[in-house]
């Protein structure tokens, strides 16, 4: 597929040229195969290394949620940058012009661009099964840009969401499409209106893992809605997405049947990740970050410190390693991990935080505690009771920042934090003696964009949002 893709489709990417790249309506080279029934439109879905994946490098470096070892640091300015939170480095200077979260984004982007212009006109299809991929097109397409003004523009604040810069906004698949730098508030605007119009197409049932259901249109609108600070919307959708799949999967049960191998000293055998294709969590799959596609990354000590005692969940995924000078802890799964997808456990606790908000504590951390259940260790395991707001926020805080470590939502969620003011999230760590620190308003929370897309930004304008 990935052969065909490159053959039949010119990515429209800011700043990303292709010496040979034509509009494949126009001139269809020798070999290749012009795109025209459903199925061969549906079948740039399942591009899975391309246009599924979500690549928050930059963010994992921020969040320190990635080990990086003291050579790469020393070696590459820009993460160090990021995860040593330098307040004076000039990262535009450091970005570089091929960075994959920008032009990865945009070049999912550019495919569901194809599929949203010609889906609804393909042949071999009924017009119901064109609106699905349509629709599950749509709904790609919406996440896509809520990953990219997640890292490249503030977060959203209702106040001046319609005077802040986002990103480009490009809606056709056409080389020479235009773009437009719109506002916070409009890009906002155009995520909710593409999840408005594919809700009502999505199918219960899809047909692969890495096609959306009506389950993942609903937990997406629930996400979009929390990063608004619109809980009551948040609430209605959470409610949906778990009328559509509430399940968790049973960390405690994967722990009891692999520990023999987990529990072994010094020991770094891996276990199969149970987080692929066929996680019971799942509503839609999406790869993460990982260039090994294969395996996750590994953490650092003051990050493994965050998690529960008696997390299985934690205990199953990594175990402490020592080489020469540096500690970490050691990824000990393979196979595939949905860091890019949505899955229930992220709607659970959206839910808890909507409770909370409104008040409703008791029934927030009922929701919490069902999601920890299937999670601590019986011998670690305690209920978290309190009556009082600020706690049961920390606690639900707590819980999803460690179960959604490696996807973009711990950052999200520290961004709108930070913005609202009440609950920030700070970090500081102390390396070789000296103490570092990323504070709620460093600028660091924003990540400029890539030179290559300043400098090359096809047929717009592009203005940064960020100093340095």
């Amino acid at each position: 597929m990935k052969n065909i893709y490159k053959k039949a489709v010119c990515l429209l990417a800011l700043g990303l040229t292709l010496a040979s790249c034509e509009n494949y309506l126009d001139d269809i080279p020798k070999g290749s195969k012009t795109p025209t029934t459903l199925a061969d439109f549906e079948a740039f879905l399942r591009d899975e290394y391309t246009n599924q994946r979500v690549d928050v490098l930059p963010a994992l470096h921020v969040l320190n949620d990635q080990f990086v070892n003291a050579a790469t640091l020393s070696s590459n300015r820009l993460y160090n940058a990021n995860y040593m939170w330098d307040e004076n480095a000039n990262r535009i200077e450091l970005k570089p012009s091929d960075e994959g979260t920008y032009y990865g984004g945009y070049q999912g982007i550019s495919t569901f661009n194809l599929i949203i212009e010609n889906a609804l006109t393909a042949t071999k299809a009924t017009e119901q099964e064109q609106r699905v991929v349509w629709a599950q097109a749509k709904l790609l397409r919406a996440m896509n840009y809520f990953n990219l003004v997640n890292f490249y523009a503030d977060t959203y604040v209702a106040s001046i969401a319609s005077t802040k810069l986002s990103v480009p906004l490009i809606t056709s698949a056409n080389i020479n499409a235009p773009s437009k730098q719109v506002t916070i508030q409009e890009l906002y605007d155009f995520i909710l209106n593409d999840i408005k119009d594919a809700l009502p197409y999505l199918p219960k049932v899809s047909q692969t893992a890495l096609h959306p259901n009506l389950g993942a249109g609903y937990a997406f609108n629930a996400r979009v809605n929390l990063q608004m600070n619109n809980y009551t919307e948040a609430l209605k959708n959470a409610d949906l997405a778990l009328a559509e799949n509430n399940k968790l999967y049973d960390w405690i049960g994967y722990y009891n049947a692999n520990k023999a191998v987990i529990d072994v000293p010094n020991s770094y055998t891996t276990t199969p990740s149970p987080m692929g294709f066929n996680y019971v969590e799942n509503y839609t799959f999406r790869h993460g970050s990982s260039s090994n596609l294969g395996a996750e990354f590994d953490i650092p000590v003051e990050r493994a410190q965050r998690f529960e005692t008696g997390d299985a969940r934690f205990i199953s995924r990594w175990k402490i390693r020592t080489v020469g000078a540096e500690t970490s802890y050691r990824r000990t799964l393979t196979g595939a991990f949905n860091f890019g997808g949505i899955t229930t456990v992220e709607v659970y606790l959206i839910k808890a935080e909507c409770l909370a908000r409104a008040g409703q504590i008791a029934d927030a951390l009922t929701v919490l505690n069902t999601v920890r259940k299937t999670r601590i260790l019986p011998a670690s395991y305690q209920d978290i009771s309190t009556t009082d707001k600020t706690t049961a926020l920390n606690a639900i805080y707590r819980t999803k920042n460690n179960e959604l470590i490696m996807t973009l939502i711990p950052y999200a969620d520290a961004r709108r934090l930070n913005a609202e003011g009440v609950y920030k999230v700070s970090f500081t760590k102390v390396v070789g003696g000296k103490t570092y620190t990323l504070s709620s308003d460093s600028h660091l929370w924003t990540s400029p964009f890539p030179q290559g897309a300043i400098n090359n930004p096809g047929n717009g304008t592009i203005t940064q949002n960020v100093d340095k």
